[in-house]
Order: structure tokens, then C-alpha cells, then sequence
């Protein structure tokens, strides 16, 4: 994998990829961010070495380096899962590359479906602990002591100055802000009655099928992270009605605004 990052990075410097300070992020019809950039250069992820390809087909699928809100930032729009087939060392391996190019803070973001029922859609949940029920961890391969600390800790995987500033900045602007625990699952079925029921039991507030494999590296690597979740849809195993992706998409563009105002006003802070 060292080889193959080297590679990355370098075609990436090539290209003007000269060393940014904070790497994003974008999630299931959260794209939008990027008409607020002052693209440098952006690259398809089919053209860059060794990087995995977007297959769903509401992600674009662009690495994006440009500067928002002064600071150089390196986006990448559309991410992966392992639903798609890949693995998490694929998954998790521009967050590698990103790091390597020299970002100190990760900011992540995610649609996902509020277990606690007193969020609704629409609103906004920041991240202040994760589940992983994804059954494996992206650091569990042969040789990643090469590549930072095989037991990486997890007692605090959120930075806790970035989530009070982005509590601060919700405040100012009246965005209604929670924080919860993120629990990711594998999908892309959604789940049943008895999985949300479960999921509320162990304790989470917001599901989805992403982030924490992020989180992770990026903790295994010592980065800044934070991650906000637009919640699109309500989970109520009560009363639970058929969900449209189409919906799921939909919700997420509405909710946009509100995250990038929080991500351009905490960039100004970094």
C-alpha cells in the first residue's frame, strides 16, 4: 500500500495538489459545497492512480483542491462504501492520500436516518461518538503498523474544539444542531423494524452507511476530525412507511445550506 500511496500522491502534487490544510468530505446528495470553492484543479477519481471509482450514481466522483474561506482544501465529492463492493482499505484510502498531502484536519459529512425520534429530518446532528457495525475495521490488515499505530485509540475519535466551535456556530445562526451517536451498518438495504429497534437499544441516534471507516483512519493517522450528519428521514419502527432514495436525496439538497454554512464559518476558525 506504501507504493501505491507514493504514486497517488505524487501524480496528485503533479497535478498542483500543493499541500493543503484541511480535507472534506461530502456525502449522499450533499455535493453543492464546491460552488463555494475556488477550484484550483479538480481531478476525476478515474484518472488518479490507484484510487477507487464512485459506483453509485448520485456521486460525482471528483477530487477537488482549491481554497474556501482563505484555507487550501482538498473535497472529495462523492465517496465509497463497502456496498459497492470495495473494501475498507479501498474505502479509507484517499483519506491516506489526503493526509499525505498535507491536511491536519478532516471534516466529514453524511445523510443518515434519525434513530433518536425526538431529531427530525431535515435537521442537522453533529457526531459525538460512533458505533461501528460495519463487521471489520480498515486497520485490520498486514503491515498497517507501517503506517501509524496498529491499537489506534478511540476514546475520543471527535475533536472536541472543532464540535465546540461548530455548536458555537450553530447558535449564532440559528441552525438547530444536535449531537448524537452515529451508528454505521453495511448496507444498502435499509433496515428492518427490528434493526432500528436494536439500534435505538444499543444507543444510537443516526444510522447510515458511511463515515465511521473515515473516522477511523483518521484517527490512525492523528488528524483533527468532526462529521455532521443531515438527517433525512425519520426511523420510527412503530411506524415505519417505505423510503424512497430519491427521498433520502432530496431531503439532503434541502438540508444543505445550513451544513455548508457551519463548514464555511468553522473553516474561517481553523
Amino acid at each position: 500500500m506504501i507504493k501505491y500511496i507514493e504514486e497517488t500522491v505524487e501524480y496528485l502534487q503533479q497535478k498542483g495538489f500543493e499541500a493543503p490544510e484541511i480535507g472534506i468530505i461530502l456525502g449522499t446528495g450533499l455535493g453543492q459545497l464546491t460552488n463555494d470553492i475556488d477550484i484550483i484543479k479538480e481531478v476525476s477519481y478515474n484518472h488518479i492512480p490507484n484510487f477507487p471509482t464512485a459506483t453509485v450514481e448520485f456521486h460525482k466522483g471528483k477530487l477537488i483542491y482549491g481554497k474556501l474561506e482563505g484555507k487550501k482544501v482538498v473535497v472529495m465529492q462523492g465517496r465509497f462504501h463497502i456496498y459497492e463492493g470495495y473494501t475498507l482499505q479501498d474505502v479509507t484510502y484517499p483519506v491516506r492520500i489526503m493526509e499525505k498531502l498535507g491536511i491536519k484536519t478532516l471534516l466529514v459529512s453524511n445523510a443518515a436516518g434519525a434513530i433518536n425520534l425526538n431529531f427530525k429530518k431535515g435537521e442537522l446532528m453533529l457526531i459525538e461518538d460512533h458505533i461501528n457495525l460495519q463487521g471489520s475495521s480498515p486497520l485490520a490488515f498486514k503491515g498497517v503498523e507501517l503506517l501509524g499505530e496498529r491499537f489506534t485509540d478511540m476514546s475520543a475519535p471527535y475533536n472536541a474544539d472543532i464540535n465546540s466551535k461548530f455548536k458555537s456556530i450553530a447558535k449564532a445562526n440559528g441552525i438547530t444542531l444536535h449531537e448524537g451517536v452515529y451508528a454505521s451498518v453495511v448496507g444498502p438495504q435499509l433496515e428492518t423494524r427490528a434493526e432500528y429497534k436494536m439500534l435505538k437499544i444499543i444507543g444510537t441516534d443516526a444510522v447510515g452507511m458511511s463515515t465511521v471507516p473515515e473516522i477511523i483512519v483518521a484517527n490512525h493517522l492523528k488528524l483533527n476530525v468532526a462529521a455532521v450528519s443531515v438527517l433525512t428521514d425519520e426511523c420510527d419502527p412503530n411506524n415505519l412507511k417505505p423510503v424512497d432514495i430519491n427521498d433520502i436525496i432530496a431531503m439532503a439538497e434541502k438540508a444543505e445550506p445550513e451544513m455548508i454554512l457551519l463548514f464555511k464559518e468553522l473553516i474561517k476558525t481553523l
